[in-house]
């Protein structure tokens, strides 16, 4: 019989994951930046990451939705990784968590 993964404790692994991606212009973690929209994992433990960039010209905009794949890939019990970059909505600072605002200076 195959093992039940609990999806709950799968995604805290993911965004915990998620928070050690930074971006490198910035000294804040993807996730706290609001970068990150929407995290999904099917019953197949396939995950699907719906992000975007602070901007369409952002220098790393080739390698960061490859490092969110890699480094979710990498998780115990995932059995595949996929990232899909919109623009809509557009990344505003109102996307920014409290923490990063702090961070930033911006409070």
């Amino acid at each position: 019989m195959e093992q039940e993964i609990d999806t709950t404790e799968l995604g805290e692994s993911i965004v915990k994951t998620l928070k050690t991606i930074y971006d490198p212009e910035i000294p804040v973690d993807i996730y706290e930046l609001g970068l990150i929209y929407d995290v999904m994992v099917n019953t197949d433990y396939e995950v699907k990451i719906l992000m975007t960039l602070t901007s369409p010209n952002c220098p790393v905009a080739e390698s960061l939705p490859r490092e969110v794949e890699d480094k979710v890939k990498s998780i115990e019990n995932v059995k595949d990784a996929e990232v899909e970059i919109t623009f809509d909505p557009p990344w505003s600072k109102d996307l920014m968590s409290e923490e990063a605002k702090l961070e930033l200076g911006m409070l």
